[in-house]
């Protein structure tokens, strides 16, 4: 007999694999899989579905029903959930992987069907619009007409304003977090450098690694350069200033010893960078970031403003004011744009010092803002 906890679980795992399509760079994909979580059930009508595209290296676990408390290792627990303001008992909530990802969705590591090896750097270059396209596919092929919403932050922000833009009668509700039209210059040059620093890993082989002998070193210090611009400098300086560590020492991605004292800052930082690259697939790493860089919500429109123009979807925009790969300042602009269009826009700032991270970690201010606009 079923517990009661274990009577309302909702969660299912499910793929789907279609022909393909031509990419919007040019190249043809097919045939293509996307692999995807989903919680809560579909009503009579398939009209209360909620699709949360994912963070650029997040995998597609948003909620993790053995934690009722939201503490534990699904990455948006904080606001997804019973009694959450995604709340899974009233809404069809769909988590899809990215095109090009590494959680089981069609990528570099996935097999070519010409080839029967894996694709490795023979992967065409995908963009933001591909992804969404794929994600739309998906939603069609599940018979769902329209969405409710669609939520994301940073590369999966990206991927909510493409849908606004690309599928506009097709989405109630839009929440852009941390994110905006383009990338910054600067934040276009760090994630180029990690995209480098992979590739002069003797070990990645011009894409062409095994399983067994990843690059993980090139990986965990382009881990250890994004982390550096997820969070800020008065978070760091508040949680580690310059405290030395002389236990639980972590190796380092170079395999070399420390020159002197070993740090708390950079202990945390071999930690994470040595955590991320043991799950993810480097090639999946450079050719998600490449996407997240290329994407102007304005390519294949005469101007920006002519892309905004087209939302019709009730829009939230969501930034940080620590935030130093999406600038607050980028985020807030963009909405008074999207409201100058003519949609129904409103902005709402985290006041907070854990910078580009705060989506995923400031949990009241989230939930405040997301229950105010829904």
């Amino acid at each position: 007999m079923l517990t009661q906890n274990q009577s309302v679980r909702t969660h299912q795992e499910g793929l789907y694999t279609f022909d393909g399509f031509p990419l919007r760079r040019g190249e043809h994909l097919g045939p293509i899989t996307i692999a995807y979580d989903t919680w809560g059930r579909l009503n009579e009508t398939k009209d209360n579905v909620i699709l949360i595209p994912p963070t650029l290296t997040a995998d597609t676990l948003v909620h993790d029903e053995e934690d009722p408390e939201g503490n534990g290792v699904a990455w948006w627990n904080n606001i997804v959930g019973p009694g959450r303001p995604i709340d899974t008992s009233r809404y069809f909530v769909i988590c899809p992987n990215a095109l090009g990802g590494c959680f089981g969705s069609t990528g570099p590591s996935s097999l070519n069907p010409h080839t029967q090896k894996p694709y490795g750097m023979s992967f065409p270059l995908v963009t933001v619009h591909d992804i969404v396209k794929t994600q739309r596919m998906l939603i069609e092929h599940l018979g769902i007409q329209r969405l409710e919403m669609v939520i994301g932050g940073s590369f999966g922000g990206q991927q909510a304003l493409e849908w606004a833009v690309a599928y506009p009668e097709l989405v109630k509700k839009v929440v852009v977090v941390e994110a905006a039209e383009k990338m910054t210059a600067l934040s276009m040059a760090w994630c180029e450098i990690g995209r480098q620093v992979v590739k002069l890993d003797p070990l990645w082989k011009n894409g062409d690694y095994s399983s067994e002998e990843k690059p993980s070193g090139g990986l965990a210090i382009a881990r250890m350069l994004a982390l550096t611009t997820y969070l800020s400098e008065q978070m760091l300086e508040e949680r580690f200033g310059r405290e030395i560590t002389t236990w639980n020492v972590i190796p380092t991605p170079s395999q070399t010893s420390d020159m002197g004292e070993r740090y708390e800052v950079e202990n945390y930082l071999f930690y994470l960078g040595g955590t991320f690259s043991y799950n993810f697939d480097p090639n999946s790493y450079l050719y998600l970031s490449r996407a997240m860089n290329l994407y102007d919500v304005s390519d294949g429109y005469p101007s920006l403003e002519t892309a905004l123009s087209r939302i019709k979807s009730k829009m939230l925009f969501i930034g940080s004011r620590s935030d130093l790969l999406f600038p607050a300042a980028c985020v807030r602009q963009l909405a008074k744009k999207v409201r100058q269009c003519g949609a129904d826009t409103s902005y709402w700032e985290l006041d907070t010092s854990l910078g580009h991270d705060a989506f995923l970690r400031e949990k009241e201010q989230m939930q405040n803002a997301l229950w105010s606009f829904m």
